[in-house]
C-alpha cells in the first residue's frame, strides 16, 4: 500500500513542501487549505509537472479534512507568517487558534499519523499540538534544528569555500533567538570547525544563524522563508516514511534529558516510522549546556503564556 503524507496549509511553505515530497517519491501527497480552490489549483499544477520532473504519486488539493484520512505523516504549516519586526512569540495567540483547529481534525481523521509541526512559534505550537491531539509525544516532532543547522552549514561552507554537504552542524534549543548553535559536533568532513575558523568569525556565524529567519523576513518584507524550511520538512518526512533512522536536530518533548523536562526543545533525535525513536544526549561544554537550559526556560515561559490565554 502506498504511503500518504498530508500537508496542512497551502501557502509558500506548505505548497513547496508538497512539491519536494512528491519529488522524493515517498507516496501520495494531500495539500489541504481552507481557501477554496487554492490547494486544488496548486495540487493540479504540481500534478501536471510530474511528466517533466519524473515523479508519479498522486497529488491532491482539498478543503476537506476528511481527505487526510489514513495519513502516515501530517505536516502542519498552517498559520500566519512573521512580518518585519514581529517575533515568533508575537504570533503565539493568533497561530495557537489556527493550529488548535488543525490538530482537532488531525486527531479525528489521522489518529495514527506522525505529526511534523512547522507553524511558529514552533516549540509552543508543538506543545499545543500535543495537548490538542493527546498523541504520544514521540509522534509530535518540530521542524527547527534541521533548518537552523542547514543555515549554519551554508554560512560555514561560504566562509571556508567548501561544499555545504561536507559540513556537519548541530543547532539545539528553541527555534528563535535563544537557539544554541554548537561548536561541539560541528565539523567539515570530520575536521572540528574550531580548527578551521577563528573564534570571532565562528561567533559571527552563530549569530547570523540565530537571526537567519529574521534576515530573510527583512529582505522579503512581505513574507518569510519557505524553500529551506520545506526542504527541511521533506528530509524529516523521508526518514519517517522510509523508516530511515536519520539522526537530525528536531524539537522533541524532553523528560529529563539535558536537565530539561516538560518542554519541546531542539535536540538530536533518531527519526523512524514511529516518529522520535530516541533522544541523544550530547556531551556539551558547561556554557553550551547552560545556554540550552536558558533556551528551554524561554520556551517554558511561552508555554505558560499560552496556558494563561486558554484560561482567559
Amino acid at each position: 500500500m502506498r504511503k500518504k503524507i498530508s500537508v496542512i496549509g497551502g501557502g509558500n511553505v506548505g505548497a513547496t513542501t508538497a512539491l519536494f515530497l512528491a519529488e522524493k517519491h515517498l507516496g501520495d501527497v494531500v495539500l489541504t487549505d481552507i481557501v477554496e480552490g487554492m490547494p486544488q489549483g496548486k495540487g493540479l499544477d504540481m500534478l501536471e509537472t510530474a511528466p517533466i520532473r519524473g515523479y508519479h504519486g498522486a497529488i491532491t488539493g482539498t478543503n476537506d479534512y476528511k481527505d487526510i484520512e489514513g495519513s502516515n505523516v501530517v505536516v502542519v504549516t498552517a498559520g500566519l507568517p512573521r512580518k518585519p519586526g514581529m517575533s515568533r512569540s508575537d504570533l503565539l495567540g493568533m497561530n495557537a487558534k489556527i493550529v488548535g483547529q488543525v490538530c482537532e481534525n488531525v486527531k479525528k481523521f489521522a489518529p495514527d499519523a506522525v505529526v511534523i509541526v512547522v507553524s511558529n512559534p514552533l516549540d509552543i505550537m508543538c506543545y499545543h499540538a500535543l495537548k490538542v491531539t493527546g498523541f504520544d509525544s514521540r509522534r509530535i516532532v518540530g521542524m527547527a534544528g534541521v533548518l537552523d543547522a542547514a543555515r549554519m552549514r551554508c554560512f560555514i561552507a561560504a566562509e571556508l569555500g567548501v561544499h555545504p554537504a561536507d559540513v556537519i552542524a548541530m543547532v539545539l534549543g528553541g527555534h528563535g533567538d535563544s537557539m544554541v548553535p554548537l561548536a561541539t559536533g560541528t565539523s567539515v568532513s570530520g575536521i572540528p570547525v574550531t580548527q578551521l575558523i577563528a573564534p570571532d568569525r565562528l561567533e559571527a556565524i552563530f549569530e547570523r544563524t540565530r537571526k537567519g529567519g529574521g534576515e530573510i523576513v527583512s529582505l522579503l518584507k512581505t513574507g518569510s522563508a519557505f524553500y529551506a524550511p520545506a526542504a527541511s520538512v521533506a528530509e524529516m518526512a523521508e526518514s519517517i516514511i522510509l523508516d530511515g533512522k536519520r539522526v537530525l536536530p528536531c524539537a522533541a518533548w524532553l523528560t529529563g534529558q539535558y536537565g530539561i523536562s516538560g518542554a519541546f526543545v531542539g535536540v538530536p533525535v533518531r527519526l523512524g516510522a514511529s516518529g522520535i525513536e530516541q533522544v541523544y544526549e550530547m556531551k556539551l561544554t558547561d556554557a553550551e549546556l547552560k545556554a540550552l537550559q536558558v533556551s528551554a526556560d524561554a520556551v517554558k515561559a511561552d508555554m505558560k503564556a499560552l496556558d494563561e490565554m486558554a484560561k482567559a
